[in-house]
This record gives structure tokens, C-alpha cells and sequence, in this order.
């Protein structure tokens, strides 16, 4: 690349997961079969809230925005973890891999905003049932859940210009499964730390205080759980809430330990396990815990009801 854009790094190599010999082939069909359920698995929850009627709700159409978020995590990293993993390396263009970190990073923050969006919901259903449908009516959910996506792509985008201004001028070597942020900055020749505090103030502003969100509005839905009289009642919505909270818990608690201080000296094994966590396991379980259990999902797998239009 010229020294226009301050690199003279053009293409970086992925080392994945060393060290794994007669365990490559088995974690290979592991995660590919884990790839496609995670796609069968959100693209179906997808197509049933687009095509069944009583599924147009303000819940599942957050929950199909969160699923296609899930896609395009998994589609993003999943392809290169598992040519990495069979074939020991991973050849990437400096393009391609800065492209590769800014999708995840727009995706990922994106889902964290779906994720405050969903609670909230779910707060004005439980502790504000009255006033729910005047609240969540018209065009509120279209405008949350795309303010969730101009948020994730225009908060990433400004990491990324930053990451664009550094020094590459080698080692390329990525000792990680896909381009992540940290490993990435590993390799600058530069002063990272504007990036890392931006990359710092972002993750508190956006993960931190939406999980802070998601703490408080969960403590006035329990407080609402144990004054509802039926106790079949309780246990539904209990259900519903500990499932949410399960994921929330997964996802914020590998994100903010990923890029709460992306600084140098951290440990490449446990980043590479916490990114797998989040960027492939998490994006699986998601539509089994959303949807999967559902009454009304399962109802509408039973008996679909196809629809012209949303």
C-alpha cells in the first residue's frame, strides 16, 4: 500500500489456532456444523416474523433485527476461522481485513444497542402494560431498531479511521482467528493510544451503560414478576426474562472483557476464546433462547401463515 494511508503493510496472514494437530478436523465439523445452525437457526426465526401474522410485534420484530445482526457476525468471522483452522493460515489483504474489523465491530455494537432496545421493551410490556401499545405504536420500533444500526456503523466507523491513520510497516502476522481489534494494534508501529482510548470511552458509553440500562430496567421487571398473583404467571414471564438476561450476560461479559482496555501484553489465548464465544457460539444459542422455546414461534413453525407483505 503507498504511504499515503501510512502502511506499508498490504496483505496480513491469520495464525488461528496453533498447536491443535489431530483435534483440526474435529473442531473444523464442530464449528461448521455450529456455522450453519447459527444461520438455518436466525435466517427461520427471520422468515417467520416477516411471514406470520401474529408475530408482528414490536418483540419479534426486534428479535428478527437481532437474528440478521447474528448473521452477519458469524458470516463475517466464521469463514475465515474455519479455513484457519484446516489449512493452518489465513491469507488476507490489509482491505479485506480492515473490512473484516469494521463490519464486527459495527455488528457487534449494534447488537448491543438491540439488545437495551428488547429490554426496554420488555420493561414497558411487564411494568407499563396500560400505556404499552400507545408507546410502541406507529414507527417507534422501525426507528429504534434503525438508530441501533446507524449507531453501530457510525461509532465503528470512527475506530476505523483511527486504525486507518496508524503505521503498518510489519510484522503482518494476526496470531488471532480473524482481524479483531487488539491483535491488530499489536502490529502497529505507532502510538496506539488514541485508538485505545476511543476505542475505551466507546465501550463505556455504548456497552457499559446500556448493560447499566439493562440492570436497572430487569430489577423493576422482577420487582413487577413478584406482585403478579398467578403463579404459572410468574413463571412464563421468569422464563422469558432469565433467557434474555442469560445472553445479555454472555455477550456483555466477553465483550467488555475483550475491549475494555485493548492495551499490549494481554493474553492471545484468552482473547481467542472469548472471541469464539462471542462471535460463534453466542450468535447459535440466540435464536434457541429467543425462539426456539416460544410458544408462539413454535406455533407459527406448526402452522405457518404466509403473508404478501410485513
Amino acid at each position: 500500500m503507498t504511504k499515503d494511508n501510512h502502511t506499508s503493510v498490504s496483505e496480513f496472514i491469520l495464525l488461528g489456532f496453533q498447536g491443535l494437530h489431530t483435534f483440526c478436523i474435529p473442531l473444523f465439523l464442530l464449528l461448521l456444523l455450529v456455522y450453519v445452525v447459527t444461520i438455518t437457526g436466525n435466517s427461520l426465526i427471520i422468515t417467520l416474523v416477516v411471514s406470520t401474522a401474529r408475530l408482528w410485534s414490536p418483540m419479534y420484530f426486534f428479535l428478527s433485527h437481532l437474528s440478521f445482526c447474528d448473521i452477519l457476525i458469524s458470516t463475517n468471522v466464521s469463514p475465515d476461522a474455519l479455513q484457519v483452522i484446516l489449512t493452518g493460515l489465513c491469507h488476507k489483504s490489509a482491505l479485506s481485513c480492515h473490512t473484516q474489523s469494521y463490519l464486527f465491530g459495527s455488528s457487534v455494537i449494534t447488537e448491543c444497542c438491540l439488545l437495551t432496545v428488547m429490554s426496554y421493551d420488555r420493561y414497558l410490556a411487564i411494568c407499563d402494560p396500560l400505556h404499552y401499545s400507545s408507546i410502541m405504536k406507529n414507527h417507534l420500533p422501525q426507528f429504534l431498531a434503525s438508530l441501533c444500526w446507524m449507531v453501530g456503523f457510525t461509532l465503528a466507523m470512527i475506530t476505523q479511521v483511527l486504525i486507518l491513520k496508524l503505521n503498518f510497516c510489519g510484522p503482518n502476522i494476526v496470531d488471532h482467528f480473524f482481524c479483531d481489534l487488539a491483535p491488530i494494534l499489536e502490529l502497529a508501529c505507532s502510538d496506539t493510544k488514541t485508538v485505545e482510548v476511543q476505542v475505551s470511552i466507546t465501550v463505556f458509553l455504548v456497552c457499559v451503560s446500556q448493560l447499566l440500562f439493562v440492570v436497572v430496567t430487569y430489577i423493576c421487571i422482577f420487582v413487577s414478576i413478584l406482585q403478579i398473583p398467578s403463579i404459572s404467571g410468574r413463571q412464563k414471564i421468569f422464563s422469558t426474562c432469565s433467557s434474555h438476561l442469560a445472553v445479555v450476560s454472555t455477550f456483555y461479559g466477553t465483550l467488555i472483557t475483550l475491549y475494555m482496555a485493548p492495551t499490549r501484553g494481554y493474553s492471545l489465548n484468552l482473547n481467542k476464546a472469548l472471541s469464539l464465544l462471542n462471535t460463534v457460539i453466542t450468535p447459535m444459542f440466540n435464536p434457541i433462547i429467543y425462539s426456539l422455546r416460544n410458544k408462539e414461534i413454535q406455533n407459527a413453525l406448526r402452522k405457518p401463515e404466509l403473508n404478501k407483505k410485513y
